[in-house]
């Protein structure tokens, strides 16, 4: 029996990364909400009584709940825009990356009230 070499494998090959790429930058995206919206939350009362969703966690509820909405939508769009699309990921990445960190930062409290003037 005569076997053909055959790799039928896409390794190697250029991928569509459009996809995958929409879910790392839309994470970052969603982290930079929710820091956001902790922020101004924190900040101002008013944004904090308008995140109140449930009183007994208090305006977190609202952040968090809002801040996975963005994060949710944005994939959506990302997504919808990239699928079957070769993107840049790494820049994407940095992006994401970048977004992650500025979520994170705006809910570390000395940072937070570095800002907002607070001691």
């Amino acid at each position: 029996m005569i076997m053909a070499n055959r790799n039928d494998s896409k390794i190697g090959q250029n991928l569509q990364n459009g996809a995958a790429a929409a879910a790392i930058l839309a994470a970052g995206i969603g982290c930079a909400a929710f820091g956001i919206f902790k922020f101004l939350g924190d900040a101002f009362k008013g944004i904090a009584n308008f995140f109140n969703f449930y009183g007994p966690a208090g305006p977190l509820s609202g952040v968090t709940i809002s801040a996975v909405a963005v994060w949710l939508a944005a994939w959506f769009m990302l997504a919808s825009l990239w699928d079957g699309h070769d993107v840049a990921v790494t820049r994407i990445s940095l992006i994401a990356f970048i977004l992650l960190a500025l979520g994170f930062a705006l809910t570390f409290p000395p940072f937070m009230y570095l800002i907002q003037g607070k001691h």
